[in-house]
């Protein structure tokens, strides 16, 4: 199935025409963990951390000892600001953080299509034509077209920015919270019991992303065809490799050497390991050598004699 079809309903809430829906958006499969992660990270995003208590070294007051070390027949006391006195300091208490959480835009956009296929899935996400016909704002009005959907107790209404006469007439509604498309997020999704899109805002919705919110394929080939300039920005050519030295007959390059090459070659410090090396096991091979004269001739000296 690659589309769902929805009616949509007019102002009178009547049926006037269909709607296909993209499934790779809103017929997705339910990911509630994954709903709930979003909708913790948004909830956390969404606190102050301005919260602050006074360490002792911040409270007024208290330089001085309050008396002396010994004699008094009281306990030791250092500051009038310790934490142990009235309007002295406090341990670990709160201080400025955020609460913001990393999330993932992929992870977002996947548990917005869950939460829609959810709505949708149960019959509760609904497109109107509009929620005002007149130019004038109309709460009556608004609240009678929201009737079509049937009894609710919440409900999200998806609108476009240019939608001014109905962002006007949903202001004082309580049950009802108009949002921009553009805004749409999961929590305000799934903490109403209806979700409407007015057919403006539904229409720029599919049309952000190809398919709603499946990422779309870039064709870099045609964009490179397209444009002489995308070839540096979109698909920039890697530097070629240098080319690897050939250290001559008797010698291997690679990471399973044929029988017989067992002396390691080392191209930094142009030093070669025999196995009666004591670095021998730990010295990682660029190049193999069968014999000590084919790795002298190719420039490498013995690290034993290198050592002496």
């Amino acid at each position: 199935m690659s589309s769902i079809t929805v009616d949509v309903l007019s102002t009178a809430g009547k049926k006037t025409s269909k709607v296909d829906l993209p499934a790779a958006t809103f017929g997705a499969d339910v990911n509630v963990a994954l709903i709930h992660q979003v909708v913790v990270a948004q909830l956390a995003a969404a606190r102050q951390g301005t919260h602050d208590t006074k360490t002792r070294g911040e409270v007024s007051g208290g330089g001085a000892k309050p008396w002396r070390q010994k004699g008094t027949g009281r306990a030791r006391q250092g500051s009038r600001r310790a934490p142990q006195w009235a309007g002295g300091g406090t341990v670990f208490g709160p201080t400025p953080r955020s609460y913001a959480q990393r999330t993932p835009k992929k992870m977002i956009a996947a548990a917005l299509r869950s939460a829609l296929s959810d709505r949708v899935t149960d019959g509760r996400l609904f497109v109107m034509e509009s929620i005002i016909d007149d130019d004038l704002p109309s709460t009556r009005k608004a609240l009678a077209a929201l009737a079509a959907i049937g009894d609710y107790k919440s409900v999200v209404v998806v609108l476009h920015r240019d939608e001014d006469v109905a962002w006007l007439s949903l202001r004082n509604v309580a049950n009802a919270h108009a949002i921009a498309v553009d805004q749409l997020n999961v929590y305000d999704v799934i903490s109403n019991q209806m979700i409407v899109f007015t057919k403006p805002a539904l229409d720029e919705f599919l049309a952000r992303v190809p398919g709603g919110l499946v990422a779309a394929e870039v064709d870099v080939e045609a964009q490179v065809e397209a444009s002489p300039k995308a070839k540096k920005t979109v698909k920039a050519e890697a530097p070629a490799a240098e080319p690897a030295v050939d250290y001559g007959e008797g010698s291997y390059r690679g990471s399973t050497p044929p029988a017989g090459f067992d002396i390691k070659g080392n191209e930094d410090s142009m030093l070669y390991h025999t196995p009666e090396s004591q670095w021998y096991k730990r010295t990682v091979a660029e190049v193999w050598f069968n014999s000590a004269e084919a790795a002298e001739q190719a420039g490498f000296t013995d690290v034993m004699k290198g050592k002496k």
